[in-house]
């Protein structure tokens, strides 16, 4: 029988009971492993299983926490879901392409270096789209992953085999990476934690670690883990030029935000939203206000179309641009939606000048900067529709949001501001649920390099509307 309090441990209580000897890294391990074959065939979110390593590695950490061998390091015994587009040497990492399905990574990138010196055990690659380049998770590779609240839906992405791991119990940390929202869409969609750090803040590989919009970060199922998890991946890097030093540390022991000024905005600019997500969105400002915070509605002058455009340009000049030269050559075997992403940024861009679209860019901060002048944080939701039914492309249609048929399921979504406000830290946590089972979020935004901020916030929040009940049951 499966242990689900096991499963659903918080890396921090886990850590705390390994110190303790109240529980073993193979005990966990196990229940994680034992859930895993449980709900896999529904969920897959697993595409690469390293499940006799890791109840190996389990056991050296079981002698660490009992003294048989070195000091336990700071994730010691802790189930990682690595995503699939991170290199680690000698894994494989296909990214969900076809094009790539043979290849094994040649080098450890920053982040999951980080994982495994700090004793994290890499027991599974987590699925993405194919080049991580979709909000939601399926691919000609690896098939559809579901939603573990409701399958009928996807988990969102590109971090979406991270999100449904964690919200399916068969990882307890996991890694994400976000260039237009990959790791708050899922974050939302699975009803777990997510951050994107500012620029810089956490190493990337080269070249990405160059494009402002590109993030690797932590997601977890409290605030708490998220924030672990944070300190062991932050700092600078040698191979990475943009990454900041010193290295911030979030404190164990976060205050509360007891008459911050926080502006709220439902549906910034000319958005449409789900009358569910507005009345959960809502519903956490409240929770935000009982936790001491004055919380005023604002406007933010945002245009939809400003915001498509201005990304399309920068994903057609590096993003898009890089997926675009497996076209000519691996055309059949890629993915519509792959295909599209790389043909329509590159469109934009031979309409849109780069120059342009830093204009763009630059006048939508300009809204958010001049909020930050008079607030704390900023809170919108990162997904404005109840929920993308799982295994749809999205190729030459839309997604209805609030009585409004949108072009794009694009437009839906509210995370690309804040990679183009790549310096502001943004943490999603849970706000509720829609009526057909898949979970909302919110995004608490920060001021420039301020993490430390959001994080009070998400933790005072969660004291106030503790984790979700996980599920026990996935429906098949």
């Amino acid at each position: 029988m499966i242990d689900l309090d096991l499963c659903y441990l918080p890396a921090t209580e886990a850590i705390r009971r390994f110190r303790a000897r109240e529980l073993s890294p193979v005990e966990l391990m196990e229940a994680v492993i034992t859930r895993a074959e449980e709900v896999e065939p529904t969920v897959n979110a697993l595409c690469v299983r390293f499940f006799d390593e890791a109840l190996e590695q389990a056991r050296e950490a079981e002698r660490r926490y009992t003294g048989s061998g070195s000091e336990p390091r700071a994730l010691e015994g802790i189930p990682v879901g690595i995503k699939d587009e991170v290199p680690v040497e000698g894994h494989p990492c296909s990214e969900g392409s076809l094009v790539e399905k043979d290849a094994i990574a040649d080098h450890t990138a920053p982040i999951a270096e980080r994982v495994l010196a700090a004793g994290g055990i890499p027991h599974a690659r987590t699925t993405t789209p194919e080049y991580s380049c979709a909000g939601f998770t399926h691919s000609r590779l690896w098939a559809v992953t579901r939603n573990p609240w409701n399958p009928n839906f996807t988990p969102g992405g590109s971090s979406g085999g991270s999100g449904a791991a964690l919200a399916s119990g068969t990882a307890t940390l996991a890694t994400g990476s976000d260039i237009g929202g990959s790791i708050r869409i899922p974050a939302s969609f699975c009803g777990v934690v997510g951050f994107k750090a500012p620029f810089g803040r956490v190493p990337v590989d080269p070249p990405y670690n160059l494009d402002q919009y590109c993030h690797d970060g932590p997601m977890a199922r409290t605030v708490a883990d998220c924030a672990l998890f944070e300190n062991v991946i932050a700092g600078p890097h040698p191979n990475d030029v943009v990454s900041l030093r010193p290295k911030l540390e979030i404190p164990e022991h976060l205050d509360g935000i007891e008459g911050w000024k926080v502006a709220l905005a439902v549906s910034p600019g000319d958005y449409v939203v789900d009358p569910e997500i507005a009345e959960n969105t809502l519903a956490a400002a409240e929770i935000l206000r009982e936790a001491g915070a004055i919380v005023e509605e604002v406007e933010v002058g945002w245009r939809r179309e400003e915001i498509t455009r201005a990304t399309a340009v920068h994903f057609g000049a590096i993003f898009g641009a890089d997926i675009g030269t497996h076209l000519a050559k691996h055309r059949d075997l890629m993915t519509p939606y792959a295909i599209e992403m790389a043909e329509h940024s590159l469109a934009e861009l031979e309409r849109t000048s780069f120059y342009e679209g830093l204009e763009f860019e630059a006048k939508i901060y300009g809204e958010l900067g001049r909020l930050f002048e008079r607030y704390d944080l900023f809170v919108c939701p990162p997904v404005l529709s109840r929920g993308f039914p799982a295994g749809d492309d999205f190729v030459g249609h839309g997604l209805e949001v609030g009585g409004v048929e949108l072009e794009d399921y694009f437009e839906a979504l509210t995370t690309p501001v804040f990679n183009i406000a790549s310096r502001c830290p943004v943490l999603v946590v849970p706000s509720g649920f829609a009526d057909n089972g898949v979970p909302t979020g919110i995004q608490i935004v920060g001021r420039t390099y301020d993490d430390v901020s959001v994080f009070r916030a998400g933790a005072a929040y969660e004291r106030l509307r503790p984790a979700a009940e996980w599920p026990v049951s996935i429906p098949l």
